[in-house]
């Protein structure tokens, strides 16, 4: 059997395309704690902004949907980690943000997690 080895060395960005960036920017930095990294125009009449937690490398870029694409209502496959998801959920919770009502914990191999809502409708996970 061969090995097959990638050129790719590190997840660099993943996208959440949003509708109103100001509001996902807030949303992002005061209400889950991340930092703004970047905001920068670019093109005509576009703005590139990046957040991620402190000292991290991958970043989610709140960016606007393609031309003709569309925002929001969407499952993101986006997982944050936490070391202490309990306080995490209760903290979005105080915050009102969109959570499920309580962390789920299956037990196993899978870790203690919990599922939120963007203001857009987007999903994302929360494992520990």
């Amino acid at each position: 059997m061969s090995s097959t080895r990638t050129r790719v060395s590190k997840i660099a960005t993943v996208i959440i395309p949003v509708g109103d960036q100001e509001q996902a920017i807030e949303f992002y930095t005061e209400k889950l704690g991340l930092e703004k990294r970047v905001d920068t125009p670019f093109g005509d009449k576009y703005r590139w902004v990046e957040v991620a937690p402190e000292g991290q490398e991958t970043t989610i870029a709140l960016a606007p949907p393609p031309p003709g694409g569309s925002s929001g209502n969407r499952e993101m496959g986006i997982s944050l980690h936490t070391e202490d998801i309990d306080a995490y959920h209760a903290e979005l919770k105080d915050k009102g943000v969109d959570v499920d009502d309580e962390v789920s914990r299956m037990g196993g191999p899978v870790p203690p997690m919990f599922w939120f809502r963007d203001p857009e409708g987007n999903t994302l996970l929360v494992v520990q």
